[in-house]
């Protein structure tokens, strides 16, 4: 089979992809040259009963509990769907930051309704791409014949909405799923009739495999790089260098826009990369807070990890040559090699950043089976089980007990049948379950319920829908 894209955004009840849920799914393949393929995609997924969403995120996409319930399918339901008619083979999943976010939440999903959560990105020539990375790389390198909008407060931004409004491309319901799915598509059909080149070598590299060819420890050559945690002023581009081993085989990077030895010397080297980004020199371009991006690094922006397997915007520093590209990115070469051989004079630097990083939790720890996703992969055995688990009805759930070896399992399973097939449940297994979601919705109920206040004169239909719903689960 050959080839294709199958463009996808999702609607979610809130940013949490550990804790909250899909609320609508739409997509829509296309060949290679970016030509619809087939019907689209569109479907809601009933809110589960153990959650409660976000009273912000509703009043955004104003799809509420009630409309998933009335119109949408179970999680088991669309997970069987997602992997068997939508990533089928040499797929090529796309959109617009899902990488980050949305490849998140599918993942999550699929885990806790008993699927791979990995096959359905890699496994028989299927892979993924992110085209708010190619956006931000475009943007920064080879902006031509394409018109870029900026905030109210004349800052550079990339928002879906605004480029498609700026360029005359249809979008009509931003925050839509479909709507947002077609923008994506009118998007990377811009750039790449616009700026071909560098739309080509964009989608050649999202292979992990290709970027660690340009970017190693064993060679150590400076690249250009295109991310969401480096400063607009800049268009979220710098010049970086690998530093230092990261974490799960990645690698950590720095960034040659600073010179180390000031940094040291204004800060000291325990300030200098302590969690307070303001230790940072006044004048040096900034981003949000580590905490504003809900990463792990508190070494932002000067040090941060590269993940090779999430399709990093990358390009070899050649790029700078033509095109005025230095001047674009507020960098010079001679700025890049004096930093660079002021990092090199300190190697005591990049092990320091290595300790730290292996100290930092990258997930703090899990409360309950469906957010240990990342504590281990399954065994063999349990793959066979896993298996039977998500082809079974209702009738053979009720009298499947598999003896799995992996200790999140059990639970998990109480829970994917309360959610899913309640009437699989014992008596004794049902008085479980509701004690487990009853107790999980009133965590959640004093956020819920101070949010919902606050947003509630934005739409009061809909905050209205949200307190009855609330009301219903308990």
């Amino acid at each position: 089979m050959s080839k294709t894209f199958f463009f996808y955004d999702l609607e979610t009840s809130g940013l949490n992809q550990r804790y909250d849920r899909i609320m609508q799914f739409a997509g829509q393949r296309t060949d290679m040259e970016l030509n619809p393929i087939g019907e689209p995609v569109n479907v809601l997924v009933k809110m589960t009963d153990d959650a409660l969403p976000s009273p912000s995120a509703i009043m955004v996409t104003k799809i509420t509990p009630q409309k998933t319930l009335e119109e949408g399918v179970s999680e088991a339901e669309f997970c069987r769907f997602v992997t068997e008619e939508v990533f089928t083979p040499n797929t090529i999943a796309v959109g617009f930051n899902t990488v980050r976010f949305d490849d998140e939440f599918m993942r999550a999903t699929l885990w806790r309704n008993f699927y791979d959560p990995y096959e359905w990105e890699w496994k028989d020539g299927r892979s993924r791409w992110d085209i708010l990375d190619v956006v931000r790389l475009t943007r920064a390198l080879r902006p031509e014949g394409i018109n870029w909008p900026v905030n109210d407060k004349g800052k550079a931004t990339n928002r879906l909405e605004l480029i498609t409004k700026l360029n005359g491309l249809k979008h009509e319901h931003a925050h839509d799923a479909l709507s947002d799915v077609y923008a994506t598509i009118a998007v990377a059909k811009l750039i790449s009739d616009k700026q071909p080149k560098i739309f080509d070598f964009l989608y050649t590299m999202r292979d992990k495999r290709e970027i660690k060819r340009m970017i190693n420890l064993d060679t150590k050559k400076p690249f250009v790089y295109a991310s969401g945690r480096y400063s607009s002023d800049t268009n979220k581009t710098t010049v970086a260098v690998p530093l230092t081993a990261g974490r799960n085989g990645n690698i950590l990077v720095y960034d040659l826009r600073y010179n180390l030895e000031e940094l040291l010397s204004s800060a000291g080297p325990a300030a200098a990369f302590s969690p307070a980004v303001a230790k940072v020199p006044s004048g040096v371009p900034q981003a949000a807070s580590p905490a504003e991006t809900n990463k792990p690094s508190s070494f932002f922006p000067i040090v941060k990890e590269l993940c090779y397997n999430k399709c990093p915007a990358v390009a070899p520093l050649g790029v700078l040559e033509s095109a005025n590209g230095w001047e674009k990115i507020g960098l010079t070469l001679e700025q890049v090699q004096k930093n660079l051989s002021t990092l090199m004079a300190h190697p005591e630097f990049a092990e320091q950043m290595r300790t730290k990083w292996e100290n930092q939790a990258e997930f703090p720890p899990a409360e309950e089976p469906e957010v240990a996703i990342y504590d281990g992969f399954l065994n063999d055995r349990d793959r066979i089980k896993v298996a039977a688990v998500r082809n079974a009805d209702a009738d053979k759930l009720a009298d499947f007990h598999p003896d799995f070896d992996d200790a999140r399992l059990p639970e998990l399973l109480l829970h994917y049948k309360g959610r899913n097939f309640p009437s699989a449940l014992s008596e004794s297994e049902a008085e479980e379950w509701e004690k487990y979601r009853r107790a999980r919705i009133e965590k959640q109920a004093p956020k819920f319920l101070e949010m919902l206040e606050e947003v509630h004169d934005k739409d009061t239909f809909v905050a209205e829908e949200l307190k009855l719903y609330f009301e219903s689960l308990l």
